[in-house]
């Protein structure tokens, strides 16, 4: 439960294991970005990717999940003022298992009760593919 001024620019970490299903592939794209790529495997089979793919969004999701569940939820962060230079620049495929790796890019007083913290976040496949890329600005308590 580390307070802002327990962080330090440099610090890493790499946090768990998300297994990506077909279904959740599917499922999440219909509800929330239903391009072909994402939900008809076969239209998916003859475009770029060659078969089916999560959205971007939906990636963006689970590394989420895996930042709560492994970093933020027994933290003294405080939410995020957004994110920067998010990118994508490897799919994820239906049957593939992420991780995540961050580290502390940057801190800075923000007012008398809390600090930002620029968290560079990179989501890989288990092949070591980089799948998603991106800065998070997030709120942290200070003591």
């Amino acid at each position: 439960m580390n307070y802002f001024e327990e962080l330090t620019v440099g610090e890493s970490d790499s946090v768990g294991e998300y297994e990506v299903t077909r279904e959740e592939v599917t499922s999440f794209a219909e509800q929330y970005d239903p391009q072909a790529i994402h939900t008809d495997p076969e239209v998916a089979a003859s475009s770029m990717f060659g078969g089916l793919v999560a959205s971007g969004w939906h990636t963006a999701a689970m590394t989420m999940r895996l930042l709560v569940d492994g970093r933020l939820a027994d933290s003294r962060a405080l939410g995020a003022l957004g994110v920067d230079s998010l990118r994508w620049p490897e799919p994820v495929r239906p049957g593939d298992t992420l991780s995540v790796r961050t580290e502390i890019s940057e801190t800075e007083v923000f007012d008398e009760e809390r600090g930002r913290v620029a968290i560079a976040v990179t989501t890989t496949t288990q092949r070591g593919d980089t799948a998603l890329t991106m800065v998070a600005q997030v709120l942290w308590e200070r003591r």
